[in-house]
């Protein structure tokens, strides 16, 4: 499987790039976008259906092409961590699901149109010398020839959790049942859910990152190379 690069450049030229990014001629009739029949997921868990589902059926809102994009999920073995604790850890991960979920089903004949691979955790920074831990979640979307990211909103987690989770080498999921006193709330509004009061789920975080991801595909004027 390859192995994930990730360079961040503070030098982009934004007068002289070569890409323009003006939005003239945004009204133009658009050229009909590649018709999407079926996508596949390398997960399984509910929240993560929910959310590709949704996220279909928002892009389908503003392009017919998606309307009738069936879901395809199928549980996939990466080398990701457990429980991310960095960006780097997350986009990787959710990556790794999209091509190993893409090798299984060409191996079965049972290719898709999207490959997607979704991943949630921890990421830290530090501001003034004071640590923030966030949790966010990443999404990676492939065609079998180019790919996209996008990233979910992100959500300050409890210096307890934190403490919980990474000095005891502990899983969210665990931690997030103990703090609740439910079991698996991963599977329903997830620590989003709980950090959130329900204003916002697991799905819901997920729900974004997909949208973004998914823009190359449902934007593809824009994004093409010649635009």
């Amino acid at each position: 499987m390859e192995t994930l690069k990730l360079v961040l450049s503070t030098e982009f030229d934004y007068n002289n790039r070569v890409t323009g990014m003006s939005t003239a001629g945004s009204s133009a009739k658009r050229a009909p976008q590649a018709r999407i029949e079926r996508i596949a997921l390398g997960s399984d868990p509910p929240a993560k259906i929910m959310a590709l589902r949704a996220s279909i059926a928002r892009i389908a809102e503003i392009d017919a092409a998606w309307r009738n994009a069936s879901v395809v999920a199928r549980s996939v073995k990466t080398n990701a961590p457990a429980m991310p604790l960095t960006d780097w850890e997350l986009m990787s991960g959710a990556r790794q699901r999209a091509l190993a979920v893409r090798e299984l089903l060409v191996e079965q004949k049972l290719e898709t149109d999207l490959y997607v691979g979704l991943e949630g955790g921890f990421h830290s920074i530090s501001v003034d010398s004071e640590w923030h831990t966030f949790l966010r979640g990443w999404a990676f979307v492939t065609d079998g020839r180019r790919g996209s990211f996008g990233m979910s909103p992100s959500i300050s987690v409890p210096d307890a959790i934190v403490k919980n989770v990474i000095e005891g080498k502990r899983e969210l999921g665990l931690v997030i049942d103990e703090v609740a006193g439910q079991r698996d709330v991963r599977s329903r509004q997830g620590a989003w859910g709980l950090l959130s009061r329900d204003l916002l789920t697991r799905s819901m975080s997920f729900e974004a990152a997909l949208i973004a991801a998914f823009a190359p595909f449902y934007n593809s004027e824009l994004y093409s190379e010649k635009s």
